[in-house]
């Protein structure tokens, strides 16, 4: 199968509108439980691709057990319960150790596309990520040298979210190859809701969430799920998950500008520099890979995979 050009952009583009998630996912957060919000997100999505789902169950089971282990790992892992680890660890009061190890991310997702897909990095490939990786520190941080990484917990939860995401890149990668973006947007929440739902039993937190919240679930659900998830499998699908993990660093980047832009956060000349690292770092890697005969960023022939 011919996978199209090299898809880095749009791959930046979705993720960085992950990060207008805090727009309608703050103030949810001080009235619910991070478990209801997260079941609800998989809800809402499930009804509106209902008419999808099966059209997308067909599709699996015509793939391999590979693929079938992928989405499965997709779903009830990188979906449901990597994000409710990642809030929970907020829970504990350190702000500073999930932001932290998050960064940790790309490194996970390389390795992993290495083992998984076979893809090959270039020398090269590290004067994008390493600068990459810096600035991602330096925006996540108003003093990126005095970091404490102080309960054990926390950090258990924040790496267990990063492998977890790290782990939904790579075999997202995996499975776009073989299964429309659409269809693996529609399994990635249909199986992620039944996850959210027993983190929901066990975490005793409430389903009813009162209308008052509905409209920003609904917005929640639609902008930085549904439509960015489905741009992104379509990114992923023609780009190599090596170069997808960088890309989504546009995610923080975004997220900074939400902050400081709409909800009146200040960053400091630090994070302004690792803003502008960011954004660059991203830029030029697709535009490298977009010009370039020579790739970054080597994957196996669909018969060598």
């Amino acid at each position: 199968m011919t996978e199209g050009r090299d898809r880095t952009w749009l791959v930046a583009l979705a993720t960085a509108m992950w990060g207008t998630d805090a727009l309608w996912r703050m103030p949810l957060a001080t009235t619910l439980p991070s478990a209801s919000v997260v079941f609800w997100e998989h809800l809402i999505i499930v009804v509106l691709l209902a008419p999808f789902l099966p059209r997308a169950w067909r599709a699996l089971r015509a793939c391999g057990w590979r693929e079938r282990v992928a989405i499965v790992v997709v779903g009830a892992g990188s979906s449901a319960l990597a994000t409710t680890l990642f809030t929970t660890a907020f829970k504990f009061g350190d702000p500073v150790t999930p932001l932290v190890l998050q960064k940790l991310q790309p490194v996970f997702a390389a390795v992993a596309a290495l083992l998984v897909l076979r893809e090959q990095l270039r020398g090269r490939y590290f004067a994008f990520a390493l600068p990459a990786l810096a600035g991602a520190w330096l925006l996540a941080f108003k003093d990126p040298f005095a970091i404490e990484l102080s309960q054990v917990v926390p950090a258990l939860l924040a790496l267990g979210a990063a492998v977890l995401w790290a782990a939904g890149t790579v075999l997202g990668r995996l499975v776009s190859r073989t299964i429309p973006a659409r269809d693996v947007t529609t399994l990635r929440f249909s199986i992620g809701l039944p996850t959210a739902a027993v983190i929901l039993l066990v975490t005793g937190a409430p389903v009813a969430v009162g209308w008052g919240n509905a409209f920003g679930l609904v917005l929640l659900s639609l902008i930085p799920g549904l439509l960015a998830l489905w741009l992104y499998y379509i990114g992923l699908r023609s780009t190599p998950a090596a170069r997808a993990t960088l890309a989504e660093l546009s995610f923080p980047a975004t997220a900074a500008l939400v902050g400081v832009f709409v909800l009146g956060a200040h960053l400091t000349a630090t994070q302004w520099a690792g803003f502008a690292i960011v954004v660059a770092m991203v830029f030029g890697l697709g535009w490298h890979e977009q010009v370039s005969r020579t790739k970054l960023v080597t994957v196996p022939t669909p018969a060598g995979v």
